[in-house]
């Protein structure tokens, strides 16, 4: 399928229309950062809107099937939030080694057979890593959610959406190439014991992230998921939109996702590529930073005493 035309959208199509009213949303707001794009309107017919804010304007209409009233909503709702919440700050956060290191990691994934892209920017959740304590790690929901925050923002910056220079074709026409795969990770966790920290947790992760992170997202794998609990799925197809539903697929084994996402994941998922704690990106842990300050002032010490010498 061939790629949009956006160098001269017709008056009444309705990402032209979204661009048209951009003005006003940004001035309700008083606000203009989306997903790390600095949103732009256009001054007038010699200066078109930038192509970069096209692409954040476009992701709003295709989470709302093309409804130009509901984009617009979801758009000035979540600029509200990304200025009071300050979701780019997060990403630069120090988070708690000791509730939060191996929970989550931003890594790329190559020659995904289904994307037929190069490369991929994947997010690995990896809940059995919180399973010896939950309580510490979900316990507190308010610092639970600015790690999760600033994973999803770590994962955004690797989509480079700043630089995006290909179109989004229009909802239903195409799929969008700016988008992240997320695998869930289950191993060792119960799904029949779960304090009621987690379920809090997860409850507004979801509420969050449906309402501010739209489109951001192509596909989910659960792995590890038991037999028993397959059930699920279909419980949650009564409650999901179709189109969410197609982008959700559950498995049993961690090793079959290499079945479904290529050989380029860890051993451990059925691949041939690096380990995540080797190659993935993380948010800083404070751990790191006290070992990057010890190593600082041990370099100092030693340049110290070459020069007494």
């Amino acid at each position: 399928m061939a790629s949009p035309d956006w160098s001269n959208l017709p008056p009444d199509h309705n990402l032209a229309k979204f661009a048209a009213d951009l003005p006003d949303i940004l001035s309700q707001t008083d606000y203009n950062e989306m997903y790390g794009v600095t949103l732009q309107a256009s001054g007038d017919a010699d200066q078109p809107t930038p192509h970069t804010t096209l692409i954040i304007l476009q992701k709003f209409l295709r989470a709302n099937m093309n409804d130009l009233t509901k984009a617009k909503a979801q758009l000035t709702d979540a600029l509200a939030w990304r200025k009071s919440y300050n979701p780019l700050a997060a990403k630069d956060d120090t988070f708690s080694a000791d509730k939060f290191a191996g929970l989550g990691f931003v890594t790329t994934i190559k020659d995904v057979p289904s994307t037929g892209h190069k490369e991929d920017v994947a997010t690995f959740n990896i809940y059995g890593a919180a399973t010896q304590d939950p309580k510490k790690t979900f316990g507190d929901t308010d610092a639970f959610v600015r790690w999760r925050v600033a994973l999803m923002e770590l994962t955004l910056s690797q989509l480079h959406l700043a630089s995006a220079t290909q179109p989004i074709p229009d909802y239903g026409q195409g799929a969008d190439p700016y988008q992240a795969i997320q695998i869930h990770d289950y191993l060792s966790v119960s799904f029949f014991r779960q304090p009621g920290e987690i379920k809090a947790s997860s409850a507004k992760i979801i509420d969050l992230f449906s309402k501010y992170y739209p489109e951001t997202v192509s596909y989910k794998y659960f792995v590890n998921v038991p037999l028993v609990m397959q059930w699920m799925m279909g419980a949650m197809k009564m409650l999901l939109s179709k189109d969410s539903i197609q982008k959700m697929t559950w498995l049993t084994y961690g090793n079959q996702l290499a079945s479904y996402v290529g050989g380029d994941v860890p051993k451990e998922y059925g691949g041939t590529g690096q380990g995540l704690k080797e190659k993935a990106l993380t948010p800083t842990y404070d751990d790191a930073v006290k070992e990057a300050r010890a190593t600082e002032a041990s370099t100092k010490a030693v340049a110290e005493n070459a020069e007494a010498k």
